[in-house]
C-alpha cells in the first residue's frame, strides 16, 4: 500500500516537471562539442569524434587552466567559465560557500537537472561536522539560466554537440573549482552529485586525481540509456527517436558516458559511495546495475546503499535521512589517502 501511494507520488512529481518542457528538434552541432572541426552533417562524422573524444585523457582538461577572476564575497563566489558559450549569464560560475571552520575538508555539490535553488539544510548539516559545503551552480541553471527559458533545456536536449560542450563546461567549472579550494588550502576535495549532477561529478572524479571522494545520488553509466528510458526526458526521446536509435546515441553520447571511465574511478586513492533508488522511473535501477557492475569488474569497490524509493520520492523520510546518515558515515571515514576528518564538536 504505501509503496503503490509513493510511485503514485513520484508519478505526480515526475508531471510536474514536464510544465515549460517542449520538443526541439534534433541537431548535431559537433562544433558545439568538438571545437575546431570543420562542419559535418552526418552522424558518422560526429560518431568518430566522440570516439575520439572517449580516447583522449585531456578531453575534460580546461585548455587554459585560468585560475584568476574568483570574486568572494558574503558567502559567495564567482568566476569566469573556461568555456564561452552564446549565453552571457551562462559564461560566469557562481557558487554558495557554508564555511566549517575547518581545512580538513571542502565537498562541492552539483545539483539535478532543472534545479532552482541549493539545498541550505545539507550544506548547514554538513558545514557544523566540519566540512565546508561548496555548491556550484551547473551551466544554465540557478544563476547561469538562460533568459526566457522555462528549464535547463541548453544542458540536457537533442542538440548532440551542446549537450556535450554544457556537460564537458560543468566539468571544467568544477576543476576549476576544486583548484581554487586546494589553492585556499583545503586538504581533502569530495564531489557529490546528484541525478544529472552525478555524472558531472563522476566525470570530475574520474579525471581530477585531487578528488578522493565521490558521492553520486540516483546515477548510471551511460547517460544516452537514461535519456532514452528516463520518466524524465521523454519529451528529448520524442525528439531523437525518429531520428537516431539507443545504440547510435549511446556512441554519439559516449565521452558522457561514466562506464567509459570505469578504470579511472576504480583508482586505489578514490572512494566511491552510491545511492540508487530501487523504485525510480528517471535513472533506471537496470541500468545502474550495470553501471555498478562494470565498477566492480575493475577493481572498484564502491560503497552502495539502495533505497526502496522512487527517484523524486529520496527527497522524503526516512530516505532522506537514510541517505543523509550514509554520506555523512563516508565523508566522516579515513580517506583513502590516509587523512582522519573528525566532526566538529
Amino acid at each position: 500500500m504505501y509503496h503503490s501511494w509513493l510511485d503514485r507520488w513520484d508519478e505526480r512529481r515526475a508531471r510536474r516537471g514536464e510544465e515549460g518542457k517542449e520538443r526541439t528538434e534534433f541537431v548535431l552541432d559537433a562544433e558545439r562539442a568538438f571545437p575546431g572541426v570543420e562542419k559535418i552533417a552526418s552522424l558518422e562524422e560526429f560518431f568518430v569524434l566522440a570516439d575520439q573524444a572517449v580516447a583522449d585523457p585531456a578531453f575534460f582538461d580546461e585548455p587554459s587552466g585560468s585560475d584568476q577572476g574568483f570574486q568572494r564575497q558574503d558567502g559567495w563566489l564567482k568566476f569566469p567559465s573556461g568555456m564561452s558559450t552564446d549565453v552571457e549569464e551562462n559564461n560566469v560560475v557562481w557558487a554558495k560557500i557554508t564555511e566549517s571552520g575547518s581545512f580538513d575538508q571542502a565537498l562541492v555539490i552539483f545539483h539535478h537537472w532543472n534545479a532552482t535553488a541549493r539545498n541550505r539544510h545539507i550544506a548547514n548539516f554538513f558545514s557544523q561536522r566540519g566540512i565546508t559545503v561548496v555548491e556550484i551552480a551547473m551551466p544554465y541553471h540557478i544563476e547561469r539560466s538562460r533568459p526566457g527559458s522555462a528549464h535547463a533545456d541548453y544542458m540536457l536536449s537533442p542538440n548532440l554537440g551542446r549537450t556535450i560542450q554544457s556537460i564537458r563546461q560543468a566539468v571544467w567549472d568544477g576543476r576549476k573549482l576544486i583548484r581554487w579550494l586546494k589553492g585556499q588550502g583545503y586538504r581533502e576535495i569530495s564531489v557529490l552529485g546528484m541525478s544529472l549532477g552525478s555524472w558531472v561529478a563522476g566525470l570530475v572524479a574520474a579525471h581530477d586525481s585531487t578528488v578522493s571522494k565521490a558521492s553520486l545520488f540516483l546515477t548510471a553509466g551511460s547517460l544516452a540509456d537514461m535519456v532514452w528510458t528516463g520518466r524524465a526526458t521523454l519529451s528529448i526521446r520524442e525528439s531523437l527517436e525518429p531520428v537516431i536509435d539507443l545504440t547510435d546515441l549511446r556512441r554519439a553520447w559516449g565521452p558522457l558516458n561514466l562506464e567509459n571511465y570505469t578504470h579511472n574511478l576504480a583508482r586505489t586513492d578514490l572512494e566511491l559511495h552510491v545511492v540508487l533508488a530501487k523504485r525510480d522511473k528517471v535513472v533506471l535501477p537496470e541500468i545502474s546495475q550495470r553501471f555498478m557492475q562494470r565498477l566492480k569488474a575493475v577493481g572498484a569497490r564502491p560503497n552502495i546503499l539502495e533505497l526502496n524509493c522512487g527517484h523524486y520520492s529520496l527527497g522524503m523520510p526516512p530516505h532522506i535521512l537514510l541517505a543523509g546518515l550514509s554520506l555523512k558515515r563516508f565523508l566522516s571515514s579515513r580517506s583513502a589517502q590516509g587523512s582522519l576528518i573528525k566532526p566538529r564538536r
